[in-house]
């Protein structure tokens, strides 16, 4: 078994389409077919069930490609290795980013860890929030960081930091009236929320806020960046419920920032790692964490009155 069949498997297995696989590969579909051939006569069992109408991966295919991806994940990571190590580095942190993350307390975190740990190269891969934990579980990451505190045996979940919830309000809207704006008040309107496959973590924090409510939201759309959250609002479709330092961020003209009253909600970030004892090297980079969410960067004021 060469590595060559194991790309041409991965390549068909996530296509499930033999031109497209050879075609993502920059080779033709002969040699692709051939592979796969190769591959199931080795094995002796069928990977693929193939029709005139689609391709599919039979069970054995299905529990092959499990193996096959930890496989390639492992070489690629050890390839990356040996890169930093020929460049000067001495050890490596995998993170996994999920749910969106508040920008400048991410940005200050990095310039200190740069700072104080010049010799370790960090690798950074935004994924879906199942992924990170499968990765963290499987040993892909070392550590992630997302909105979610729920999940599931052999991940720790520990607060990182937290960014006070606002609401985004279009420029000349009703609810601009108040300096502080009643929950009941904001779900008289249309909402833009995250979209819960790519922003799970989020979606839950602003579920569980949004049921201390009698009304029940009338959800306008689900989005899956903050960005286009921001223009939706700013075109006066709906109200939005984000982060105080991702509003500040995106710096969408026709949007003003109201905090909730009677009300001082966070959206909190978690760091997630596996549930073991950490290497010398992440036991620092959480002392990181714990040193840049002390020095409290990550709070911004955001003007009731200023367009953010």
């Amino acid at each position: 078994m060469e590595l060559r069949h194991l790309r041409c498997f991965m390549a068909v297995a996530e296509e499930l389409h033999f031109a497209r696989a050879a075609e993502r590969l920059h080779i033709e579909q002969p040699p692709m077919s051939r592979a796969i051939k190769e591959l199931e006569e080795e094995l002796g069992v069928l990977l693929f069930v193939r029709t005139s109408r689609n391709t599919r991966l039979t069970r054995a295919g299905r529990m092959f490609m499990q193996h096959v991806s930890r496989v390639l994940t492992a070489l690629q990571q050890a390839r990356d290795s040996v890169k930093a190590a020929a460049n000067g580095f001495q050890g490596q942190l995998r993170i996994a980013l999920s749910d969106g993350i508040t920008p400048s307390r991410f940005s200050a975190l990095l310039a200190r860890c740069r700072q104080d740990e010049p010799d370790i190269e960090i690798r950074l891969s935004e994924v879906r929030l199942s992924q990170q934990i499968k990765g963290l579980l499987d040993d892909t990451y070392d550590l992630g960081f997302a909105r979610a505190d729920e999940v599931g045996d052999g991940i720790i979940a520990e607060p990182a930091w937290s960014d006070p919830l606002m609401v985004a309000v279009p420029d000349r809207h009703p609810l601009l009236s108040y300096k502080r704006i009643p929950l009941e008040e904001v779900l008289r309107y249309p909402l833009v929320l995250g979209d819960p496959h790519a922003c799970e973590g989020y979606v839950r924090q602003i579920d569980r806020l949004l049921r201390h409510a009698d009304r029940e939201p009338l959800v306008a759309e689900r989005v899956a960046t903050i960005n286009l959250m921001m223009a939706m609002v700013a075109a006066g479709c709906a109200l939005g419920l984000v982060g105080a330092s991702q509003l500040k961020a995106s710096r969408e003209c026709g949007v003003i920032a109201r905090p909730l009253a009677g009300l001082s909600p966070k959206l909190t970030t978690y760091l997630l790692r596996p549930d073991n004892e950490p290497t010398e090297i992440l036991a620092r980079f959480i002392e990181c964490v714990h040193a840049v969410e002390a020095l409290g960067s990550d709070h911004p004021n955001v003007p009731e009155e200023a367009e953010s």
